[in-house]
């Protein structure tokens, strides 16, 4: 896919990740950006760009998710990734809250998007749709448990996807990155890397048209310890257990 003339929507843009994808974008060509987030403030970043389009998006919220799609029928690429992570265990936590509130943002709000836009990207010839997992979608991360737990959940919703969508020409693109330079990771001590390089290799990819993207030098070691001897590389995360609740 070409990434030049493109119209694309990405999914909490206002900060991290998600803005390094309009910035990535903007610099690729693309023809039209659509920067959503929950909070239209948060976009004023965009504010003068004829190219960069602030759009107000919640993707908790289905009904309005509908009202996006029925309206910007002119979207061929989708970016999926906005998400949360509330750094919790799955038995360490006092409740099941947190792992709630992570399946319903990272997984089922992801998959109500791309219900919502699969009809507009067949329209414009299939498209792409990207899907921000983690490389702790792969292989569980302790700590951050339920967070983990939700990014599996994305990765293998991303391969039903991309089998029910084959036949329409759609390109799904799942994305495993380790530790970003993002506030979200700011507790974590690991060495980190920008977002962009996350956004740079990811519209690579699919102007590639390659499926997986192991967007650093840590997810691409842990991708070949899995292939490798999966085991060990789960008992080394094992390690990474969470404090008391």
């Amino acid at each position: 896919m070409d990434i030049k003339g493109t119209t694309a929507l990405v999914t909490g843009a206002n900060r991290g990740i998600g803005r390094a994808f309009v910035e990535a974008l903007l610099a690729a060509g693309a023809k039209k950006i659509y920067a959503g987030a929950r909070d239209i403030k948060s976009l004023e970043i965009y504010a003068g760009s004829e190219t960069i389009i602030p759009l107000a998006l919640d993707i908790n919220d289905a009904t309005r998710i509908r009202e996006v799609a029925a309206s910007h029928g002119d979207v061929d690429l989708l970016i999926n990734n906005a998400g949360i992570a509330l750094f919790a265990g799955v038995i360490a936590a006092e409740s099941l809250v947190a792992a709630r509130a992570e399946m319903e943002t990272n997984y089922f709000s992801t998959l109500e998007i791309i219900r919502a836009f699969a009809g507009v990207l067949k329209a414009n010839g299939g498209g792409a749709i990207v899907n921000l997992s983690s490389i702790g979608g792969l292989v569980n991360v302790p700590v951050i448990g339920s967070y983990c737990a939700s990014k599996a959940a994305v990765h293998s919703m991303t391969q039903a996807v991309r089998a029910e969508l084959a036949s329409q020409n759609t390109l799904v693109v799942g994305v495993y990155p380790g530790p970003v330079e993002t506030a979200m990771a700011e507790n974590f001590s690991m060495e980190k890397v920008p977002p962009s390089q996350i956004a740079e290799a990811v519209l690579q990819a699919v102007a590639e048209g390659v499926e997986d993207v192991y967007p650093d030098a840590m997810a691409s070691g842990i991708r070949d310890g899995l292939l490798g001897d999966g085991k060990s590389v789960e008992r080394e995360f094992a390690a990474m257990l969470p404090g008391p609740a």
